[in-house]
């Protein structure tokens, strides 16, 4: 199987945050975040294995600021590492205030999708090409924190 490059599958994504979106406390729900986040990742999943892929884990998700209606959140988010059915896609989140133009860094989580045949059942996705010195090294931090959940499953099964 031919190698895909994390430029072919990357993603950058828009949504403006409205009062629908925001709790009692007056910021965008974490859960509507989360939405955002796994359909971003979803979405590069499958563009990187051309075929469904679904949600096996959402390893970390870490919220740095709050976000308000009003604001633009964009969603980055591309491929770290692929296994052989496995894939782990990285998504920044960041918020606009589009007054000002100012920007900051939101959030930022870690998920695991798997590549589905058509008969739903995992499927080999193509290997993972590294072109930069940053995607290799968000490779490396992906093998580790693979290494790292294979490690916590064996010490939970124990």
């Amino acid at each position: 199987m031919e190698g895909k490059k994390v430029s072919e599958s990357s993603l950058v994504m828009t949504q403006y945050m409205t009062v629908q979106d925001v709790n009692v406390a007056g910021n965008v729900h974490g859960g509507v975040i989360l939405k955002l986040i796994d359909t971003a990742a979803g979405i590069v999943a499958i563009r990187h294995a051309r075929s469904n892929a679904v949600t096996a884990s959402i390893d970390r998700v870490d919220f740095h600021h709050p976000v308000f209606a009003g604001q633009l959140l964009t969603l980055k988010a591309s491929l770290n590492f692929v296994g052989k059915t496995s894939m782990e896609i990285g998504v920044r989140v960041e918020a606009e205030t589009l007054l000002t133009g100012e920007v900051q860094h939101t959030a930022s989580a870690y998920l695991t999708y798997v590549a589905l045949d058509k008969e739903g059942r995992p499927k080999s996705a193509p290997p993972l090409i590294s072109e930069t010195e940053d995607e290799r090294r968000r490779n490396r931090q992906a093998q580790a924190r693979r290494e790292s959940r294979f490690r916590q499953k064996q010490q939970a099964t124990k």
